[in-house]
């Protein structure tokens, strides 16, 4: 890494880190460390949460951005009712094919399981949740309710308002202003090898590069590895080096990053806008299963 590129880093990292820090009396909120990431505790989500517990949960979400919630012995109705807390439970395109059974087949629920036989395992790369929708999933919920016996299977996740604070001025002042495409097909048929059934098609939709948060107003990158296709306003050659450099510019940076360890009766709680994450395969052979409930808001990222 360049001296330059290190010193964006400390810069993008003095401005995040000096951001006024929200105050809790409801509940409890620790950080798990400088980039993203918080444990809140001093709340029960089998029980419904109070007005004032939400209030201090949405200024959790938005300066932390992934929020882990210990001990929750829910279920999944008591799951989805936090999660509606934070906008219209969304319907994966993909969630009958996922359920193994008819009485499974809850369409506001994705889930899986991945085991010795699987060829492949949700999230094992870099990516925001569906974001090919053209209102994509701002908030996802996940519980896993199989833990694999050996350990392993952590969620890694990447700030990326400190992935486009820390490119340099110019690199900014070239992405500001453009669009990307974001394809079902290279995220579910390109990637996992699922097909559309006859008639559907995966969805596909124009997205702003860079996109400006709602709540806080700060910027963050917008494009993903395992659904941006290509960037509308350059030829695909000059996409798809500009593409690459974004997607590695993510990936490397473990300063950007977290991991979180994964607990029995744990529910994850992340902004599938500002965040980028990876669902850790490390291990095989054994099972790690997983419910995931999102919410979106009526719109997606804007410029």
């Amino acid at each position: 890494m360049s001296f330059y590129q290190d010193y964006n880093d400390k810069l993008a990292f003095e401005q995040w880190n000096s951001r006024p820090r929200p105050f809790y009396r409801h509940i409890e909120v620790t950080p798990i460390s400088p980039a993203l990431g918080a444990e809140v505790s001093g709340i029960d989500l089998r029980q419904d949460v109070t007005p004032e517990q939400l209030a201090e949960i949405r200024a959790a979400i938005a300066d932390n951005l992934v929020l882990v919630f210990r001990n929750q012995e829910i279920d999944g109705e008591q799951h989805k009712r936090f999660a509606r807390h934070f906008g219209t439970l969304h319907r994966h395109l993909l969630g009958a094919d996922k359920a193994w059974n008819a009485a499974e087949r809850d369409p506001e629920v994705l889930a899986w399981r991945t085991g010795k036989s699987s060829r492949f395992t949700a999230g094992d790369a870099w990516h925001n949740d569906v974001s090919c929708d053209a209102e994509p999933i701002w908030g996802s919920f996940l519980r896993v309710t199989r833990l694999p016996e050996i350990g392993g299977g952590d969620t890694a996740f990447a700030n990326l308002h400190l992935a486009y604070e820390s490119l340099s001025d110019p690199i900014k002042a070239l992405l500001d202003g453009l669009t990307a495409v974001h394809d079902g097909q290279e995220g579910w048929s390109n990637g996992y090898g699922s097909k559309p059934e006859a008639g559907q098609e995966f969805p596909a939709t124009e997205h702003p590069v860079v996109a400006r948060h709602p709540v806080t107003g700060r910027k963050f990158l917008f494009v993903n590895a395992a659904f941006t296709s290509h960037i509308v306003q350059l030829t695909r050659a000059e996409s798809d080096a500009l593409l690459q450099l974004l997607f590695r510019h993510v990936e490397k940076h473990l300063s950007f990053q977290t991991r979180i360890h994964w607990q029995p009766n744990t529910l994850l709680f992340w902004d599938n806008w500002a965040t980028q994450h990876h669902a850790v395969w490390d291990y095989y052979p054994f099972e790690r299963w997983g419910e995931r409930v999102s919410a979106f808001i009526g719109h997606g990222p804007q410029k």
